[in-house]
Parts: structure tokens; C-alpha cells; sequence
């Protein structure tokens, strides 16, 4: 879709009430609330708006969450299929419509370098285009910066393609030959099973990420995660505290309607499951002996929420089906294999789903802990006028997500809007 506004609008204006860095679903919220506020500001994408949607995910993604909680301010999900799943595309239209309702003003392929506060305490962002200032800034980058690759990468053989799970498009896209798949959070486990349902021999290194049904006792798990009300659990009041920004998402899929992946139904048909990658030495990998224990772990997590779901329908008396619980359909035999021979010739690919790291160090204040994570309290740092948007759990489970980042957005609106009338009271007041 075509946008209206000019592609670098700040060569009108060097200065800005807010500038919001990031173009994503939370720098789109964010602007949302100041137009209504009638708040001057811009937001700043290095690339497109919604990039990560339309670059970053593979041909066959699809959101793992039902369309009824994409609920970005102003535009709720309004196509037919609410209990759907939104594929990629449909992602994009998504982000694209939001854009034309309220037009918000988008510097697009302009990346920030450096921000800092001068001796006025007005922030300065430094740009290729040049240097904008702001009396506020909303950091909404996410905090999904710079793909993971291990060092032992390096050990692999030349002819073997490698690449993160942010590069890969699909089956056709890869040369011929099998595929070794290393990581089991969502992205992992949705391009082993994209690469599996194609043909493609794969090989899947399994770690400790935790698995969730896609349906129990009649509804979609998240519908009764929405009912008990843990969507509205700040991380604070979280069983793991700040840890949880930590730990790997559930996997699950939206695909074909929404389903379990069970990996040892994969193993069932065909793909070749190992534990945790470990090592490469002369072109031979070698993983680590959990594999047992990383399934059965998985199947713990799955096995506790629906716990928690049958406390909750009987403490509410409500009328559900009966449900026979998951029973495991393969097990790992006593001698699987730990080690294989990458440099023979079957393997063509190896994709690395093993995630992503934070880069704020063109970020030049000191609210950062040993991790380069952000100091903050529901986004609001500890620096008058400077705020984050978009991370995960930033203060619930939905806050880097369609479902939740309206209610942090909402709640730094209330923060920008007192900070501009100390400025303005203040500086009538001298």
C-alpha cells in the first residue's frame, strides 16, 4: 500500500515534542495515542514500516495467536475469521491498513546512529540524513536486534549453507539435500515442520523450550489463558519475576487452523531428532544426551497448563467437555545418535534458530544493566523524557505483541503528556 507521507519529512523540521524510534506495531501504537493528544512527533524506521513482518519471517508464517487479540489502538482486528490465524501477508495488510487510518508521520529508511542528552537535557539523534532533536524520545525497537550465530559456526564445512532463521524463506530457496534445523522455540520448530511437510529429510536439534496444545476442553488454550486473566499478569507478579523475559516462547503453530507440533510425531515420520547441538570437530556435530529430557519437559509444561486450566473450570463451575490427556506417540531409543557427519555430503543447510540479542549501544546513557538490558519500569527509564516500547514483557506477556502493546503505549501517553506540562508550566514558572 502507498503511503502519502514524504519519504524523509524531518528535512522540514530538524526539532520534534516526541520523537519515536522504530516503525513497528509499537512505534505505529505509540503515534496512534499522540495524534489523538495532538502531539507533534515523528517516528523513524532505518527500513519499512513493519519490516520484521514483511523481511524477516519465512513465506508460510503464520501468528500463533487468534486474530481477536490484535488489538493495536484504533484498529482491532476486523476481517471474518477472528479464531484464525493471520499469515504473513495477511500480517502485512494488517500493519499497511493500520497505517492509511490514521497516517501517521514516518521518516522511513532513515537509521539512528547515536542518542544522547546535550547540556539542555533536549535528546539529539544522530542519522545518516542528519541530526534531529526531541524534548521526548520513545525507544520501540523491540528487542530483537542482532541474530544469534555460535562461534562454532565457524567449524562447519565451506560447502554447507548457512543461515539464521530470520533469512529463510522457504524449501524452495535452499539448495537440495537434507537440513539441519539447531533450536526448538517457535521459529525453530515451525521451519522444521515447513521444511518436513515440502520433503525434506531434517534433522532437528531439540533444547528445553516448553510446548502449550493449541486446543483443550473446547476452546484454544489462549482463549482460557485469557479468561484467567494471565495475559494481565505484570512480570512482577510473575512466578519467575524479570526472569521470564529470559525463557523461550511456548511453541505451538496457527497453520492449516492452528494445531500442537509434537515433535515425536515428526520423529514418527521421518525426521531425525538429537539433543542439544554441542560441538563440530573434522565435520562431524556432536549433541548432547537430554533429548528424553527436553521432550519430557516440553510435555510437562503442555501437561500444567492444562492443569491450570481444570482448576480454573471447576472453581468457575463452567460446563466444559472432558478431554483425555496427551500420551506420548514415540520415545527416544537408548542409543540415539549424538553425533553426525555434516562434512559427508547430505547435509546442504543449516539453519540456526537459536534467537536473538539486544543492541542498544548507540544508546548513550547509563540505564543499561551487565545484559544491555534497559533499566525501566513499565518502559519509563530513569531519564526524564526517554521511554521504551515494544519489549517483551516489558510489563505483560503481551507487550512485544499485537495483544498488549496498546495498554503499554497507553500508559507511556499518560508519562509523555505529564512531562511536556512540567516543560511548559515550568518554563512559564522561570
Amino acid at each position: 500500500m502507498k503511503q502519502s507521507q514524504p519519504s524523509h519529512p524531518f528535512t522540514h523540521a530538524a526539532h520534534y515534542p516526541v520523537l519515536i524510534i522504530g516503525g513497528g506495531q509499537a512505534g505505529l501504537s505509540m503515534s496512534y495515542y499522540l495524534k489523538q493528544q495532538g502531539i507533534a512527533h515523528l517516528i523513524v524506521e532505518k527500513n519499512r514500516v513493519g519490516h520484521a513482518w514483511r523481511n524477516e519471517r519465512w513465506d508460510s508464517f503464520c501468528l500463533v495467536t487468534p486474530n481477536w487479540q490484535c488489538t493495536l489502538p484504533g484498529f482491532p482486528y476486523q476481517g471474518s475469521d477472528p479464531s484464525g490465524f493471520m499469515e504473513k501477508d495477511e500480517i502485512v495488510e494488517y500493519i499497511d491498513k493500520y497505517v492509511a487510518s490514521f497516517q501517521p508521520l514516518v521518516a522511513e529508511g532513515v537509521a539512528v546512529t547515536h542518542l544522547r542528552r546535550n547540556a539542555a537535557d533536549i535528546f539529539e539523534v544522530e542519522t545518516a540524513q542528519g541530526v534531529l532533536t526531541a524534548d521526548q524520545v520513545v525507544v520501540a525497537v523491540g528487542g530483537y536486534h542482532l541474530p544469534v550465530i555460535p562461534r562454532v559456526a565457524a567449524k562447519l564445512p565451506v560447502q554447507v549453507k548457512q543461515l539464521h532463521s530470520c533469512e529463510y524463506v522457504n524449501p524452495a530457496a535452499l539448495p537440495p539435500g537434507e537440513v539441519l534445523v539447531v533450536g526448538t522455540g517457535q521459529s525453530g520448530c515451525q521451519i522444521a515442520e515447513d521444511l518436513h511437510l515440502s520433503g525434506r529429510r531434517v534433522h532437528l536439534c531439540v533444547g528445553d523450550a516448553p510446548r502449550v496444545a493449541r486446543r483443550y476442553r473446547g476452546k484454544d488454550v489462549v482463549e482460557w489463558l485469557d479468561l484467567m486473566k494471565y495475559y494481565d499478569m505484570p512480570v512482577d507478579r510473575h512466578p519467575l519475576g524479570v526472569g521470564v523475559r529470559d525463557k523461550t516462547n511456548h511453541y505451538v503453530t496457527g497453520r492449516d487452523g492452528g494445531r500442537d507440533i509434537d515433535l515425536r510425531k515428526f520423529a514418527l515420520e521421518g525426521m531425525q531428532l538429537y539433543g542439544r547441538f554441542e560441538d563440530i570437530a573434522d565435520g562431524v556435530a556432536r549433541f548432547g544426551g537430554e533429548l528424553k529430557k527436553n521432550l519430557d519437559g516440553a510435555d510437562a509444561v503442555s501437561e500444567n497448563i492444562k492443569d491450570s486450566i481444570d482448576t480454573f473450570i471447576a472453581r468457575q463451575s463452567i460446563d466444559a467437555p472432558v478431554e483425555a490427556r496427551y500420551v506420548p506417540v514415540w520415545e527416544p531409543p537408548a542409543d540415539a545418535p549424538r553425533r553426525l557427519d555434516v562434512a559427508a555430503g547430505k547435509i546442504a543447510v543449516v539453519i540456526w534458530c537459536i534467537g536473538f540479542r539486544t543492541d542498544f549501544s548507540w544508546i548513550d546513557e547509563d540505564i543499561f544493566d551487565t545484559c544491555g538490558y534497559p533499566g525501566h519500569v513499565r518502559g519509563v527509564t530513569a531519564v526524564p523524557g526517554l521511554y521504551f516500547l515494544g519489549l517483551p514483557w516489558q510489563y505483560t506477556w503481551g507487550s512485544g505483541r499485537f495483544s498488549g502493546v496498546a495498554r503499554d503505549a497507553a500508559h507511556l501517553l499518560e508519562h509523555v503528556v505529564t512531562h511536556r506540562f512540567r516543560q511548559v508550566y515550568g518554563a512559564i514558572a522561570s
